[in-house]
């Protein structure tokens, strides 16, 4: 069936981690898909307020915090799956007896309640500003919080999710994984917009590179991994594109038709 929207991870698929801006490449083939009709959603683990290095593409709305704040550019809402408080408590509590850092990530940035090597280092590869150390209860108590950032390994992280019974996790890198409600994830984000739409599946391009984009790669009609992506994606796309520096987004929309 002919595409007729577009979703697009971030980090790794659209901003490079070597240059930290949208390829030129990819820009202008986005700008001629959407001047065609086809619409774009960013599909992202970032906030829907922290999307400055892809302002520049004309998209259409966002598939936010890795499917749990689903939201059109116009600011109106097709979905939103807020942490519940007990779940909050009981990630606080972990916390404080294991010794990793809990993050909110929210519009506004990215709050912390203890420093460590991995919350520097992360900051570092997404070129953000190193997340600000906070009260995270009084900032939980006033704001609508619906993605975690827990920073821990692998290990680690299967230990304390198995006392999250309500939560999961959607990881794309070793120093942290993004943690929503039960769900939830960029392949829920998906049905949501495209129900919202009235569209299928099949009229769905997604293209990612990470972990947490397996899932959405898979719900798409047609899934792209970026040839810089992770095995666990490339394994789970329909067609590999090249390197997002070597023009990859360009091409797989050439490959397809798209543009």
């Amino acid at each position: 069936m002919e595409t007729k929207i577009v979703f697009l991870d971030v980090d790794g698929t659209l901003v490079s981690f070597r240059t930290h801006r949208v390829p030129d490449s990819a820009l202008e083939a986005l700008r001629r898909a959407h001047a065609r009709g086809v619409m774009l959603f960013i599909a992202t683990g970032r906030a829907v307020g922290d999307l400055e290095p892809v302002a520049a593409i004309p998209y259409d709305g966002v598939v936010g915090l890795n499917g749990a704040d689903c939201v059109l550019r116009t600011g109106e809402v097709i979905a939103r799956h807020p942490i519940p408080q007990e779940a909050f408590e009981r990630a606080l509590a972990l916390s404080d007896e294991l010794g990793f850092p809990v993050g909110l990530e929210l519009d506004g940035g990215v709050y912390v309640n203890r420093m460590s090597p991995a919350v520097t280092e992360l900051a570092g590869q997404v070129a953000h500003p190193v997340p600000e150390l906070t009260d995270l209860r009084e900032l939980f108590a006033r704001t609508v919080c619906c993605q975690m950032c827990f920073y821990l390994d692998e290990a680690l992280e299967r230990r304390v999710m198995e006392q999250l019974p309500g939560l999961a996790t959607n990881r794309w890198s070793p120093l942290f994984t993004d943690v929503n409600v039960c769900g939830v994830d960029k392949a829920s984000g998906i049905a949501a917009v495209t129900g919202y739409f009235g569209l299928s599946r099949d009229e769905a391009m997604a293209f990612g590179d990470g972990g947490n984009d397996v899932v959405m790669l898979r719900a798409a009609g047609i899934g792209v991994a970026m040839g810089n992506g992770s095995a666990a994606a490339r394994e789970a796309a329909d067609y590999v594109t090249a390197d997002i520096d070597d023009d990859g987004l360009l091409r797989a929309l050439e490959h397809f038709g798209v543009i």
